[in-house]
C-alpha cells in the first residue's frame, strides 16, 4: 500500500518545512526611471565615449501583481514623463483601412501576419528639419506607429508646432535647434567671424540638435540619419538606435579642404558612405528599453495588429516545404520560405548590375548559424 510521502521524510526536514513561510504571490516592482543610455552629448556639447554593453546595465522595467494570467509576464519600460492626453490633432491624419490585413489594391495578401488592431491616427513627423532657429520642447508623446517617442516642439520665432523623433533624455522645456539651413550670423560673430570646427562643434553638437553630418565630431552618436543632401532621415529612427560617425573623406581643393563623403557605422555593423550635407540628429533615439519589454499575452499582440505566425514544420506537406512527415522532421530540406526561396545561408537578392556603390563594409552575416558569444 502506498504511504504518504511525508512519512518518509526525516524529522528535521519536516520541522524546516513547517517553519517556512507560506507561498506568496509576486508584487509590483517599481524601479527608478533611470535611463539605460547616457546621452550622446552633454549640455555643453562634449561627446561622451562608448559605454559597456547594454546587457550589463540595469534595465528599468515595470512589473505587475499577477491578478490575471496576462499580467504575470507583462513588463513595460518606465516612461512616466510621457504626455497623458491626446496628440496635437492638427498634425495627425486619419489612417484609412485599419483592417486591410496586409493586402494590396487587388485584395491579395502581400504581407502575412498582419490584420486587426486598434484604430490609429498617423502623426506627421518632420524628418527633414529645415526650419532654423530655436525650438522649445512642449512634451514627449507616445506614437502607436513607431517604437520611438515623438517630441512636440514649438518654433520660438513663429509659434509653429511640429513633431520630431525624440532623443533619449529629452524632456519638456528643452531647447533644440536645426543648423541644416546654415550657421546663424550671431554664432559666427561669437567665434570672431571665423568658423572654428572645434568651437562650432562645442556650440552646436547638443542632444536633439539637427546638423549636416560633416559638422558632427568623429565618434559621435547620431540618429535619424539621412543618405542624400536633400530629404529627411532614413537610418536609425527606431527606439534606441544610433549610428557612429567613423571617418570623413577630405580632398584638397584650391579653396581649401572639402569633405566629399562621411562614413558611418549603422546598427547592423555595416559601414556606409553618405553625403556630407545629409541631416542627422545628435544623440540616441528615445525609448531604448523598448527592446526588453514583454507583452505578457497573445491578445496584446493582436491589439498591435499582429496575427499569429505558424511554423512551417507544424503545417501539412501541402502547405509548406517543411510540413508533413512523422514527428518533427522537415524532410532533409534546407530552410526555405513557403514558396521555396532559400531563407538562410547567405542567399543574395541583389543583381550584379545594381551594385551597392555606397557600401564600405558589409554587415557581419551568420550564414544561418548562431553567432558566437
Amino acid at each position: 500500500m502506498l504511504q504518504p510521502r511525508i512519512c518518509s521524510l526525516q524529522a528535521s526536514r519536516i520541522g524546516r518545512a513547517l517553519l517556512q513561510p507560506a507561498r506568496s504571490y509576486a508584487t509590483a516592482v517599481e524601479h527608478a526611471p533611470s535611463p539605460t543610455f547616457e546621452p550622446a552629448v552633454q549640455a555643453d556639447g562634449g561627446v561622451l565615449q562608448s559605454r559597456e554593453p547594454r546587457r550589463d546595465k540595469f534595465i528599468p522595467l515595470r512589473t505587475y501583481t499577477p491578478r490575471t494570467p496576462g499580467l504575470r509576464h507583462l513588463k513595460r519600460p518606465v516612461n512616466d514623463h510621457l504626455w497623458k492626453g491626446r496628440p496635437h490633432i492638427q498634425l495627425t491624419i486619419a489612417r484609412k483601412g485599419q483592417h486591410l490585413g496586409g493586402r494590396n489594391n487587388t485584395g491579395r495578401v502581400t504581407v502575412r501576419h498582419r490584420g486587426g488592431g486598434h484604430k490609429r491616427r498617423i502623426r506627421i513627423v518632420d524628418y527633414k528639419r529645415y526650419l532654423p532657429g530655436k525650438h522649445i520642447v512642449d512634451r514627449i508623446e507616445y506614437d502607436p506607429n513607431r517604437s520611438a517617442h515623438l517630441a512636440l516642439v514649438t518654433r520660438v520665432a513663429t509659434g509653429e508646432k511640429t513633431y520630431i523623433v525624440a532623443a533619449d533624455g529629452m524632456r519638456e522645456g528643452d531647447e533644440v535647434e536645426s543648423y541644416r539651413s546654415g550657421i546663424p550670423k550671431d554664432l559666427i560673430a561669437d567665434m570672431g567671424g571665423v568658423i572654428d570646427p572645434g568651437m562650432l562643434a562645442a556650440k552646436t553638437a547638443a542632444r536633439g540638435n539637427c546638423l549636416p553630418i560633416h559638422m558632427v565630431p568623429l565618434g559621435s552618436q547620431v540618429f535619424n540619419v539621412g543618405s542624400k543632401s536633400q530629404g529627411g532621415g532614413v537610418f536609425c529612427r527606431s527606439a534606441g538606435t544610433y549610428a557612429i560617425v567613423v571617418t570623413k573623406e577630405e580632398v584638397e581643393k584650391p579653396k581649401g579642404v572639402e569633405i566629399m563623403s562621411v562614413t558611418v557605422r549603422l546598427q547592423s555593423g555595416e559601414l556606409r558612405k553618405i553625403s556630407p550635407d545629409a541631416c542627422c540628429t545628435i544623440g540616441v533615439a528615445s525609448n531604448p528599453q523598448n527592446h526588453f519589454r514583454s507583452l505578457g499575452k497573445a491578445g496584446r499582440s493582436r491589439w498591435l495588429g499582429r496575427r499569429p505566425e505558424v511554423r512551417g514544420l507544424a503545417m501539412n506537406a501541402a502547405d509548406h516545404p517543411h510540413g508533413g512527415g512523422r514527428g518533427k522532421s522537415k524532410g532533409n530540406v534546407h530552410p526555405v520560405s513557403p514558396w521555396g526561396t532559400p531563407a538562410k545561408g547567405g542567399f543574395k537578392t541583389r543583381h550584379k548590375r545594381n551594385k551597392h556603390t555606397f557600401l564600405v563594409q558589409d554587415r557581419p552575416r551568420n550564414q544561418g548559424k548562431r553567432r558566437p558569444k
